[in-house]
């Protein structure tokens, strides 16, 4: 998996995936759900932007599952 550089640039569908996931996996604490949140962001900027908030947080959610096996 490819790690982007963090953005600086405020984003809804990086934000609300952040807070879902830090509830859903609050044992990985926030870096490591940032990371792979703003990283999936990246992967997906050709994807319509209506969809952006349900790719990102289920390509990062699944990734984030991956991570704990």
């Amino acid at each position: 998996m490819a790690m982007a550089v963090p953005s600086t640039v405020s984003d809804p569908s990086v934000r609300s995936a952040i807070a879902r996931l830090s509830r859903e996996f609050p044992d990985l604490g926030p870096d490591p759900i940032v990371l792979v949140v703003r990283t999936c962001r990246e992967e997906l900027r050709g994807s319509p932007d209506g969809a952006l908030p349900e790719l990102v947080e289920r390509l990062a959610r699944q990734r984030l599952r991956v991570s704990l096996d």
